[in-house]
């Protein structure tokens, strides 16, 4: 397969999988080529997301890896096969990789948490909301890309009406709810929009309210995809310049932690319900 100078996420996400159940079976990157018929420099490629790998070579090589988790391996499987490009790749060289990444992503998990302390979620942001966001960014925007991460972001909402639509659980702490982006009137539009999608069975929005204090977390945007196996869980944390992605299953469970403690300082459903709703009427 032809090499890749700037690999996806995803195909990252494989590579490092591979790498992991290769080191613990105790092979060389040479062992591992033998066993496919390709040079040891090749599986350095292979693992590094910068080549991909057919069905059939990955599953020779889980097998001679010794998993014999059926599951995980036909998770691999799916990760390899780039038949089916998504609707970000349209945007691939005019937005920042990691963008495209998250909407990646998002279209695989089977579920979702997040938690916000001063943004509303992305895929939960009104059109308004969401260019408030932009044009408040670190460095000024050129109009063309700001009209272009406006449009992918406004996009990416789509993976909660799919026909079989993952969980989304949202942890939005009550300074998100307060904080007017694009003034009163496209504050009040964005309250009534959440009011509006927690009508819908597959998204629960929990508010941490100011009279909790401190929380797990605080400052930090962060994201949990569940992935098709909880071996392909994945963390991503926004930052200024960035997106992080993190994999290593200390890392996931520590988040999943986090997660846990938070929710125990939210309100119940109904009451975050009718905090919005005051807030609303507050506006």
């Amino acid at each position: 397969m032809p090499s890749r100078s700037h690999p996806t996420q995803r195909q990252r996400r494989l590579g490092i999988e591979l790498r992991k159940l290769r080191e613990a079976a105790g092979l060389s990157a040479q062992d591992a080529g033998a066993l496919i018929n390709i040079k040891a420099y090749q599986v350095s490629h292979l693992e590094a997301g910068r080549v991909g790998i057919t069905p059939g070579r990955l599953r020779t090589l889980a097998c001679n890896y010794g998993c014999a988790n059926e599951s995980f391996v036909e998770a691999l499987v799916a990760l390899a096969d780039e038949r089916d490009k998504g609707w970000w790749e349209e945007y691939r060289g005019s937005l920042p990789p990691g963008y495209l990444d998250i909407a990646e992503l998002e279209d695989g998990a089977r579920k979702m948490r997040t938690s916000s302390s001063v943004h509303i979620p992305g895929l939960l942001q009104t059109e308004d909301h969401a260019r408030a966001i932009f044009e408040e960014a670190v460095q000024p925007l050129p109009t063309r890309e700001l009209e272009l991460r406006l449009v992918h972001r406004m996009r990416r909402q789509a993976v909660l009406d799919h026909k079989e639509p993952p969980q989304l659980d949202a942890i939005v702490h009550e300074a998100a709810l307060r904080m007017q982006f694009g003034g009163r009137k496209a504050a009040l539009a964005q309250l009534e929009h959440l009011l509006a999608v927690t009508e819908r069975d597959h998204v629960r929005i929990r508010v941490l309210p100011f009279a909790a204090g401190g929380f797990p977390g605080a400052g930090q945007t962060v994201f949990y995809a569940y992935g098709a196996v909880s071996q392909l869980d994945t963390v991503q944390l926004d930052a200024a310049h960035t997106t992080v992605f993190l994999t290593a299953e200390h890392q996931l469970e520590n988040y999943r932690g986090l997660f846990e403690r938070a929710e125990r300082k939210t309100l119940s459903l109904k009451q975050s319900r009718e905090l919005i709703h005051a807030i609303a009427k507050e506006a």
